[in-house]
């Protein structure tokens, strides 16, 4: 999903007080936040809910063969659509799909992640369940959970179920991170007046930024962007978060600067674009895209994040005087002016009217650029080489007859490949 400050309706809603249920509720909430795909394991303690998952018209249930998978599942599908969700069952499976959501939360995916959780009545009687470590402690899975999710619930009780459900789906599309919920497996089915027969359909208050801070970042950007010689633009991974592509795009045409991407945030922007140069890393770039960025006079940052990896052990030859950092609700200009509540696709839409056109940067990338060999053939006998192999999956991702890439498929670690539009 491209906005998830509100949403269509689906369905009507109903008059009258008819009671309906902690499942079909969810169902709906998940429908409505624009998930269509929810992929689960089946476990006893999870099937009531599966049931209803299942019964919702707008929802497609894909099993899957364990947890992780499903976790992974819903990590790609989040990049995708913009939210995912998986269903996973007490322990024993929340346990097996913890990797995946600490990715997810790695990654500012938003991942609903729910298990079914232990009887109501069973909470306090110092039993033990199967599918947990032996002891009557129900709360390990939680305690887990804890680090890597931005929020975490357990649905034991009806009374505030509906609250707990609707707040922790709205910490995870505020903040961008996976959330857990725990939801007893007794309760799916049990109508409760907190619950409509239909739910009312969900809605996010958008996020504005501040004016006067936007305006402040906006001048002073435009600034010292239109004096440089040659400036560039840089494209990081949390560009997805702020749901910004669209914004990014009208700046680079509005302003004409080269793109380079941070390796992170490949297929950020679409690669056929006229003005793309290729991956931005260090010592490792595509060839002649790190000496434009480096040798620039001034370089925006749209969402990056620095670490060991992104930065080749931190040696990148940029400067902070040069650099304006645009993070999601956040702009940093230079060694000056750092505002936050300025939201990324305000910032880069505003912008876009303000910067003159200036394409020096890429005429140079132009000028220096060498297009690459062909690599040589194999001979029979020969060891395959890291070139040809390259040069064989590159032809297979290429033109009208493209085999091994569809729109929207994901790829990992492919630096040395250039993508079809729409693969992220």
């Amino acid at each position: 999903m491209e906005n998830h400050t509100s949403t269509t309706i689906l369905k009507p809603v109903p008059g009258g007080s008819s009671c309906g249920t902690l499942g079909r509720h969810i169902a709906r909430r998940l429908a409505q936040i624009g998930i269509r795909d929810v992929f689960s394991v089946p476990g006893d303690f999870n099937l009531t809910l599966l049931d209803f998952l299942v019964e919702e018209t707008d929802l497609n249930l894909i099993g899957c063969c364990n947890e992780l998978n499903a976790g992974y599942a819903a990590d790609g599908y989040a990049r995708a659509k913009g939210v995912g969700a998986c269903v996973v069952t007490f322990t024993v499976g929340g346990l097996s799909v913890l990797n995946a959501i600490a990715g997810a939360y790695s990654e500012n995916l938003p991942v609903i992640c729910i298990a079914g959780g232990p009887n109501s009545n069973d909470y306090g009687t110092n039993r033990i369940l199967h599918h947990t470590i032996g002891l009557p402690d129900f709360s390990q899975e939680l305690r887990c959970f804890q680090t890597i999710t931005c929020a975490q619930v357990v649905v034991n009780n009806l009374e505030d179920a509906h609250e707990q459900i609707d707040t922790a789906i709205s910490t995870a599309l505020k903040e961008s991170k996976p959330v857990y919920i725990s939801i007893s497996c007794n309760l799916p089915g049990i109508a409760h007046p907190t619950f409509a027969a239909e739910p009312v359909p969900f809605f996010l208050a958008p996020t504005i930024s501040n004016q006067m801070g936007l305006e402040a970042a906006v001048e002073t950007t435009a600034a010292f962007l239109n004096k440089a010689v040659k400036p560039v633009l840089v494209c990081g991974p949390k560009l997805r978060v702020a749901k910004a592509q669209k914004a990014f795009l009208e700046l680079a045409d509005a302003c004409g600067y080269p793109i380079a991407v941070m390796p992170s945030g490949k297929g950020m922007v679409p690669e056929h674009h006229p003005h793309f140069i290729g991956t931005y890393w260090g010592a490792v770039s595509t060839s002649y895209c790190g000496e434009i960025v480096e040798s620039a006079d001034a370089y925006v940052f749209v969402g990056p994040i620095f670490n060991d990896y992104s930065s080749v052990g931190y040696s990148l030859l940029i400067k902070k005087e040069k650099a304006i950092i645009v993070q999601p609700n956040r702009v940093t200009i230079g060694d000056g002016l750092s505002l936050g509540w300025v939201f990324m696709a305000d910032f880069l839409s505003a912008l876009a009217k303000k910067l003159k056109k200036n394409s020096t940067a890429v005429e140079n990338y132009r000028r220096i650029f060498v297009p690459p060999g062909v690599a040589l053939q194999r001979e029979i006998n020969e060891p395959l080489r890291v070139n040809i192999l390259f040069k064989h999956i590159q032809n297979m991702l290429s033109g009208d007859t493209a085999v091994i890439a569809e729109t929207g498929d994901s790829w990992f670690n492919c630096q040395k490949l250039r993508l079809p539009e729409n693969c992220g």
